[in-house]
């Protein structure tokens, strides 16, 4: 029996090495940046969750004020996300990041003068509002730059900065607020929402000034590079479109409807509602899991929080990696959140520090892995010119998991003076999610999603 053996086309092997030491510029130009102003920007949005250790005594708030507060910045979130998104593609990454960062820096750093709950509402509405658009935006941004078959990387990569910033923010917002408390007469959470805030401001008018706003505009970048990247974006039955091409309002407006009719965009939205779920229970009452269990020193709780978000980030690399590896998506999200799921039930009943910082590891493993893998998806399934408004919508739909779940532990801890409810609860809408994942999400958005990425 004869083998047939593929000889490779010496000018295919050339562009492919070509593309590929392109992508690497690409990549090691615009993500060291991308990744430090999601990393702060994850730090600003949960960083309450350790200033409520010493400001819920201080100022006398209720569990219930924490959590309404806490949850509070999703709903200006949500109601001016695709706006953003949209306008985003009217102005350019430049202008939209730094309106961003500059505004929601100098939020979070004033949130350090709230005194009252009507102040923290209006500081976390604010919050909110000032941030909308920022992720979605850079979702849409990596697909100005990197075709399908390269962006599930790139946006793992980006996306790194969540478990990152929770195992960075720990250690960092534990020593603040114990090393500076009542430093020139603030508490050490005042000092640590004004540390932490200020540098967003600062790197947003670093984006200004170092991002651009699309490939062809990139003078880093020589003519043949920028045709090159043109090219590669090009899908099957599409021109080739080097810029982003905003939709007149009226025609975003239309497509924003039309999404909302369609079956797998409310499959995706929902999936991603659970994962937000519980990744924003886990987040927000982290450090309060943390203190029930018997740990004291805010200094200690930072430290011992920084165990679960190492593990994230680890999740986040390997089940990322087994999904490339085995060519498939849906099933890898939906293991993982049920895993997730029972790790973070089994916290409910075990009384051992250890034990319990174990299963916290686990479900952040398991967890972090399947909300990162999830991001693979969307942006396959949407069209390029629906894409905008599309991936906005999804985020917008699934993030209102982000004002559910705090709000809804925090009333549940003020009326029972336990999360134990709560908890369960959670996991219970995971398994849920886990269901839907494999039920409503096509295999045909899984085969296209590994087969480009």
């Amino acid at each position: 029996m004869k083998t047939a053996i593929k000889i490779l086309d010496p000018v295919d092997f050339g562009d492919q090495c070509k593309e590929g030491a392109l992508y690497e510029k690409i990549t090691r130009r615009l993500m060291p940046l991308l990744f430090i102003s999601y990393l702060f920007a994850f730090l600003d949005r949960i960083n309450v969750g350790y200033a409520q250790l010493q400001m819920k005594p201080m100022l006398g708030f209720s569990d219930s004020v924490y959590g309404l507060g806490a949850g509070l910045f999703f709903v200006s979130y949500i109601l001016f996300e695709i706006p953003s998104n949209i306008w985003m593609e009217r102005i350019g990454i430049r202008f939209t990041l730094g309106r961003i960062m500059v505004l929601w820096g100098l939020t979070s750093a004033g949130t350090m003068f709230v005194r009252t709950p009507a102040q923290f509402y209006a500081a976390r509405f604010l919050l909110g509002l000032f941030e909308a658009g920022f992720f979605p935006g850079i979702i849409l941004y990596l697909t100005y730059w990197f075709p399908a078959k390269r962006r599930g990387r790139v946006t793992t990569l980006f996306m790194l900065a969540i478990p990152v910033a929770g195992m960075v923010g720990g250690p960092l917002s534990g020593w603040i607020m114990s090393a500076f408390d009542m430093k020139h007469n603030l508490a050490g959470w005042q000092w640590m929402l004004l540390l932490e805030g200020l540098p967003a401001s600062i790197l947003g008018i670093i984006c200004f000034f170092y991002l651009a706003d699309s490939p062809s505009k990139a003078s880093w970048l020589n003519d043949s590079e920028q045709a090159l990247i043109s090219l590669a974006l090009v899908r099957p039955g599409e021109a080739s479109k080097d810029e982003p091409y905003p939709l007149p309002p009226v025609e975003a407006f239309r497509t924003g409807l039309a999404l909302l009719r369609d079956r797998q965009v409310w499959g995706l939205a929902f999936v991603y509602f659970t994962i937000a779920c519980a990744n924003y229970m886990y987040t927000f009452w982290l450090p309060t899991i943390l203190k029930a269990a018997g740990l004291h020193s805010i200094a200690k709780i930072g430290w011992y929080s920084a165990i679960p978000y190492c593990f994230g980030t680890a999740g986040a690399l390997l089940i990322g990696r087994s999904s490339d590896f085995r060519s498939e998506r849906r099933w890898h999200v939906a293991s993982s959140l049920v895993v997730a799921a029972l790790a973070l039930g089994g916290t409910t009943t075990v009384r051992s520090s250890l034990l319990l910082v174990f299963l916290l590891s686990l479900a952040a493993f398991f967890l972090y892995g399947a909300g990162l893998l999830f991001w693979a998806l969307p942006p396959t399934y949407l069209k390029r010119e629906t894409a905008p408004t599309g991936i906005a919508i999804v985020s917008s739909i699934g993030v209102t998991g982000g004002f559910i779940s705090p709000v809804l532990l925090g009333s549940i801890k003020t009326h029972t003076g336990q999360l134990h409810i709560g908890i369960l609860f959670i996991c219970l809408l995971m398994m849920t999610g886990a269901i839907a994942v494999v039920l409503a999400v096509p295999r045909e958005i899984d085969h296209d999603a590994i087969s480009l990425v």
